[in-house]
């Protein structure tokens, strides 16, 4: 039985509360849309009731109100204006979801027949421990579609002992239900995993998403804060609604990411780069390029600093 589409008329105000505070106005809205579950002490969940798309998201609390636009959880905006049904696992701390609640919440939904109902369904994890979880998770729903932007495929010491990062989240279990990410993703239909192939360890944890389902989306120079550079980018929302509609594929991410040229973080980033590896010539071309476009200040004075440079080296 399929959900009628509807958009949710959500009014929010959660700038600026402290996380039980806003945890107690998602609490409220979730309720009076569909429902919400505390799952043991650090997680829970809440689920909107809306369309025949269903949007899935792990969400770290402190994250979202320091970074989300307006604090609120990413899939608020689609219940809102595009009518899709959204579920959230909130998170308190960086646990990276590993709790017998949620694998117990999710063995019931599975049982309930809770993913059937929808026609299409997205996992997304905008964040490393979050989108681990997407990727681990989204074996409840087989044919979703994942978005996993850097993930882990696990913390598990015996497997990622390279990894020497997250060092008191391997306490938690990563060898039992839903462990592995990377064999989670076997059932999915189609699988992206963004990365910045410069982050060494996100590209080894990367490198470990092999099935064929998967398309790995490198994201040179981006740094390790993908989805806010996406967002800054303004490309995000059109990765997820493409999701969505079964439309994305490496081809039409490339063509997103081309964004990537008018975004003044992205090219000082890469300015600094190519003086690092001594292309002085490239880097001026790039500078020169942003002030075409009326971004003057750091290049016009990068740009002085090079020429500046080439003065000094052929004085000696």
């Amino acid at each position: 039985m399929s959900i009628e589409d509807r958009q949710l008329d959500i009014e929010t105000n959660l700038v600026d509360l402290g996380p039980e505070s806003w945890m107690a106005q998602i609490r409220q809205i979730s309720m009076a849309n569909g429902f919400f579950e505390d799952l043991g002490k650090e997680h829970a969940a809440g689920f909107l009731e809306a369309g025949n798309n269903l949007f899935v998201t792990f969400e770290n609390v402190d994250r979202v109100r320091e970074f989300a636009y307006a604090a609120e959880p990413r899939g608020f905006a689609y219940a809102r204006h595009d009518g899709w049904s959204h579920l959230a696992l909130y998170s308190k701390g960086t646990s990276w979801f590993r709790d017998p609640a949620i694998y117990a919440f999710f063995d019931r939904l599975m049982d309930e027949g809770f993913f059937d109902d929808f026609e299409h369904v997205v996992f997304y994890g905008g964040d490393g421990g979050e989108a681990y979880a997407a990727a681990a998770y989204s074996v409840v729903s087989p044919g979703a579609t994942v978005i996993a932007i850097r993930p882990q495929a696990t913390l598990d010491a015996e497997m990622a002992r390279w990894d020497p990062r997250f060092y008191k989240e391997r306490r938690y279990d990563f060898t039992s239900r839903y462990g592995y990410a990377p064999e989670m993703l076997d059932a999915a239909g189609r699988a992206f995993v963004a990365y910045d192939p410069y982050e060494r360890f996100d590209a080894a944890h990367a490198a470990l998403f092999r099935s064929d389902n998967v398309t790995l989306l490198p994201c040179a120079m981006f740094g390790n804060a993908l989805d806010r550079t996406f967002d800054r980018m303004g490309i995000h929302d059109l990765i997820i609604k493409l999701a969505m509609d079964k439309a994305l594929d490496r081809k039409r991410f490339c063509q997103l990411i081309r964004a990537r040229r008018y975004d003044q973080t992205y090219t000082r980033d890469l300015v600094s780069h190519l003086l690092d590896k001594d292309h002085v010539w490239l880097a001026q071309v790039l500078c020169n390029y942003m002030l075409k476009r009326d971004r003057t200040g750091y290049f016009a004075s990068k740009l002085e600093e090079m020429a500046e440079d080439d003065v000094v080296s052929f004085g000696k």
